[in-house]
């Protein structure tokens, strides 16, 4: 079926507005050309892509399913476009997305490399969880991303690349000192305050699993979105802190791990990208970046 792509445009502009006259306006066209799109669209599919009525316009189930399938396709044309754009008058751009943690503790020192090197890119990092990072990478929202793993969110279309390996922790301040030099189970962890990240993380999803996996209620004192929001409040004495061991602050006076029993299994950190998509030559060199590394920890 060969429909003009103009036609899913207006229809794009009228999904996501759920307004033709909305629509009009970023269009540059009249309400009319916009209603009449919408029509011969609907004729070519024979289908019924909206539910209109005076005070507002809906999208029919058919046009859900629709809008799902565009909404992805207009986000790679506009990709395409910007990179081409940008590749001409600014050196290209690098999206990038990770949690606060991943870019604070491990992303940095390669930005600032890729920087020195290549000071007209563009790089744009945004600050997700890694279950969010995810959804970045599927609406075409980042170039790449850097997430913890396992993740039960990522697909088999992606290249997933491991490229550190990490422990968590728990980490405890001076107030809990008689805990040192001991090895806790976690039946006998659970009866101390645990401080951990919230229940949109991986990490929560991990310890979670864990605490199941040996039949125990995991009941956290507090459920927060930043570890370093956790290590400060560790080092308050408010409780047991959970947190990657990467970044904890090196040979701290105040805070010590608490060691278990039980083995923690190790996690690692993953660069994640559509490897079926064409990317920039700035994006390439970046991820080099972490072959380099990858190949090191092998």
């Amino acid at each position: 079926m060969d429909i003009n792509y103009e036609l899913y445009k207006v229809f794009y502009y009228v999904a996501t507005t759920l307004s033709f006259s909305e629509a009009s306006k970023k269009l540059y066209i009249s309400q009319s050309a916009v209603s009449q799109s919408i029509k011969a669209l609907e004729g070519k599919l024979s289908q019924t892509l909206f539910i209109r009525s005076t005070k507002k316009v809906r999208l029919t189930a058919e046009g859900e399913i629709l809008l799902r399938h565009i909404e992805p396709a207009i986000s790679l044309i506009r990709r395409g476009e910007s990179q081409l754009l940008e590749s001409v008058t600014t050196g290209g751009q690098i999206r990038i997305a990770a949690s606060d943690t991943i870019c604070r503790y491990f992303l940095v020192p390669y930005v600032e490399r890729f920087h020195q090197a290549f000071p007209n890119v563009h790089i744009k990092i945004v600050n997700a969880t890694s279950i969010g990072c995810v959804e970045l990478l599927k609406s075409g929202q980042a170039d790449f991303i850097v997430v913890n793993y396992p993740n039960a969110y990522l697909n088999n279309l992606w290249s997933i690349k491991r490229i550190k390996q990490f422990r968590d922790v728990f980490v405890a301040n001076q107030s809990f000192a008689y805990l040192k030099n001991q090895r806790l189970s976690l039946a006998e962890l659970s009866e101390y305050p645990l401080l951990m990240l919230d229940k949109k993380s991986t990490t929560s999803e991990f310890l979670h699993s864990l605490f199941q996996q040996h039949q125990l209620e995991l009941v956290p004192e507090a459920e927060l979105s930043s570890n370093d929001l956790l290590i400060d409040l560790a080092r308050i004495g408010l409780g047991i802190a959970f947190v990657p061991d990467y970044c904890l602050p090196d040979q701290s006076e105040e805070l010590f791990i608490v060691e278990t029993k039980e083995i923690l299994p190790i996690r690692e950190l993953a660069v994640v990208y559509n490897d079926k998509l064409p990317v920039s030559p700035a994006v390439t060199t970046f991820l080099n970046y972490f072959e380099e590394l990858s190949s090191q920890n092998s």
